[in-house]
């Protein structure tokens, strides 16, 4: 993919796990040593609850060291980020599986309270100047799957199946049919329609990582309807390969870039590609570097790794996170610099085209 004269390469870190504003002035000084110029902070509900005005210097120490801020809905609605606190507060915005029973960390996306608690994030948000809001990973669950489908699934909520039943004139199946799926992709995009236009309302941008799975509700269409949103600025993917069965990770990357580069494409939308910097085993650091490679090669310009230092503050850190943190360093500076290299032959071609 050709890449338009001046384009910006945006190099992305996520990093959570640390408050102690001592210990971020240190790490956005090692960020920037290590070629990025974004950070994407998590604010979760319990750094509403209790850690809102340290959030507010820390993306001040941030931008303090001329790196971009993304701010994401980590687990403010359940998993991959966080337990829903959420529901503490509001017991019947339960998702519920398709045999009835709770989830009891994830937020039903119809919920009224749960829509209205997200406004009042993103309110927040604002308040600690955030700019760009990053919605991480939204999906509805399923408990077991069968031929590839959905077998348990939710939302089967009383809410969930009255709106089914509005929408198509009978009652919610409790197998998954066609038309349980059209209204699970119906429900992620009703709830994005929704929030997305109160933040750019609010002058935010809108970006989204979606995760392409029938266990997660996203599929192809899902993201069709997701992309077609005016208030969505940004559609991203992580290809990680770590756990997938006989993958290379430089094929792996470069074709789930370019499938992402594709749907960015055709709806005129920005892009985001993650790469796996976390769950590595010691020995295979170096693939974080062909990774990246792949997502360059592929026409990717703006590109994230999770997390900070091979996600050390977690449980599903890197077996090794300092030579982690190297190879993603390496990494960065290997796109960097490659990336100065095509804007050299691009302006040289530009003053030779004028001679």
């Amino acid at each position: 993919m050709q890449q338009q004269f001046d384009s910006k390469l945006v190099k992305g870190i996520a990093y959570h796990g640390n408050r102690i504003l001592r210990h971020v002035e240190t790490d956005m000084r090692d960020i920037v040593e290590h070629h990025f110029n974004l950070v994407v902070h998590m604010f979760s509900h319990t750094d509403w609850d209790r850690h809102r005005n340290i959030m507010k210097e820390i993306i001040q120490i941030t931008e303090g060291h001329g790196l971009d801020v993304w701010v994401d809905n980590w687990g403010i609605g359940g998993p991959p980020g966080d337990k829903s606190h959420f529901l503490q507060y509001s017991p019947s915005s339960h998702q519920v599986y398709s045999d009835g029973t709770l989830d009891p960390v994830r937020s039903c996306l119809n919920s009224p309270d749960f829509r209205k608690f997200t406004r009042e994030w993103i309110d927040v948000v604002k308040d600690i100047g955030g700019k760009s809001i990053f919605w991480d990973e939204p999906h509805l669950a399923a408990k077991s799957m069968e031929d590839n489908k959905p077998k348990v699934w939710t939302c089967y909520c009383d809410r969930c199946k009255a709106l089914f039943q509005e929408q198509y004139g009978k009652p919610m199946p409790s197998l998954f049919t066609s038309e349980v799926e059209a209204f699970r992709v119906w429900s992620v995009v009703d709830y994005f329609r929704e929030v997305t236009r109160y933040s750019r309302d609010k002058q935010m941008e809108n970006i989204v990582c979606v995760m392409l799975g029938a266990s997660y509700g996203i599929n192809l269409e899902t993201i069709d309807q997701i992309a077609k949103l005016d208030t969505l600025d940004n559609i991203g993917s992580d290809p990680y390969w770590l756990g997938q069965k006989g993958v290379e990770p430089y094929e792996f990357v470069y074709q789930g870039t370019e499938r992402n580069l594709d749907i960015c494409k055709q709806y005129n939308k920005d892009h985001n590609i993650w790469i796996q910097g976390y769950m590595t085993p010691l020995g295979r650091e170096e693939e974080i570097v062909w990774a990246t490679d792949a997502a360059y090669d592929a026409g990717a310009r703006t590109i994230l790794v999770w997390g900070f230092r091979g996600s050390e503050s977690n449980d599903y850190r890197a077996v090794h996170p300092d030579k982690t943190w190297r190879a993603i360093g390496d990494a960065m500076h290997r796109i960097t610099e490659r990336h100065r290299d095509e804007q050299r032959h691009l302006r040289k071609a530009a003053m030779q085209s004028k001679m």
